[in-house]
């Protein structure tokens, strides 16, 4: 199919930018990598009005480490994380950035396009809510700081408010003791997960300090693993506790029986991707301490 009709524009600033989502207020949708967006419109399932084209703009692509923790650049590719060398620091994020897709949407795709589609099948999304990370919003009122875990609200459906750009993705810093790791089951290599599993613990004293479990894929949005994080949290990290919490995470999960397979099947999986990460998170963390 084709698209319905839009105008195309391709501001220089962000001033021109945050402009025109005021002016079009509800009406414009913004490009980045556009590998999510434009299949959506081709098949009529998304028909903005206007196109805003980001890729005029610069310095939003950028990475760098901060007295907090990391921030990322919402124009940032998922290439320039994967190869970024203060991203050897945060192997979760590696993890995430080297399994989507294949080269060329690795090449073209935005940490901050995935964030902002909010595809429930997505990777960035489950590790923004298993590490507490923030996301910075800017309109011409003024930016706002929104928690992954008050972000994402529904299937397709964010906090973004439709003045606001979607700028900056921003991930607490590291602690020593700290580890984390994202595990998917997919169909093919580079494929959407049909279970994606992000988990961090932190260790201190031999105990499990704090946790975070982030699901992609089964439910219709993504969800942290709250139940499983409680499990966690103030347990010894052993195989008998990781059990316990990816059985949580198992129940917790809402999975649909769709081409990726059955309900029941996910549910087993999310048990098993659990049980993957919280292993080599844990081991992460040791080599940490």
């Amino acid at each position: 199919m084709i698209p319905g009709e839009f105008d195309y524009t391709r501001p220089g600033d962000i001033g021109a930018v945050l402009r025109v989502l005021k002016e079009r207020e509800g009406e414009a949708k913004v490009l980045a990598g556009g590998h999510s967006l434009l299949p959506m419109m081709k098949l009529r399932l998304s028909m903005p009005t206007v196109l805003v084209d980001l890729r005029g703009l610069s310095g939003f692509d950028e990475i760098n480490e901060t007295d907090d923790g990391l921030s990322i650049g919402a124009l940032a590719t998922h290439r320039q994380i994967l190869v970024h060398p203060v991203i050897a620091s945060y192997p979760m994020l590696t993890d995430t950035a080297g399994g989507i897709g294949d080269p060329q949407v690795r090449n073209w795709g935005t940490i901050g396009g995935s964030c902002a589609h909010a595809d429930p099948y997505s990777d960035w999304p489950a590790v923004l809510l298993a590490t507490n990370a923030s996301l910075v919003c800017r309109s011409e009122e003024g930016e706002r700081v929104i928690g992954a875990r008050d972000f994402f609200i529904d299937s397709f459906a964010t906090a973004i408010e439709p003045t606001e750009l979607l700028t900056e993705i921003r991930f607490p810093k590291r602690p020593s003791g700290a580890g984390g790791a994202y595990r998917k089951l997919e169909r093919r290599a580079g494929d959407f997960a049909s279970v994606g599993v992000a988990a961090r613990l932190r260790l201190d004293g031999g105990k499990i300090a704090d946790a975070g479990i982030g699901l992609a894929a089964v439910a219709e949005m993504p969800i942290a693993a709250t139940d499983a994080e409680a499990v966690l949290t103030g347990a010894t990290p052993d195989e008998v506790t990781f059990r316990a919490a990816a059985d949580a995470a198992a129940a917790q999960s809402r999975p649909v029986t769709d081409g990726h397979g059955p309900a029941e099947y996910k549910r087993a999986m999310v048990a098993e991707m659990t049980m993957r990460a919280l292993r080599l998170a844990h081991e992460r963390a040791a080599a940490f301490s």
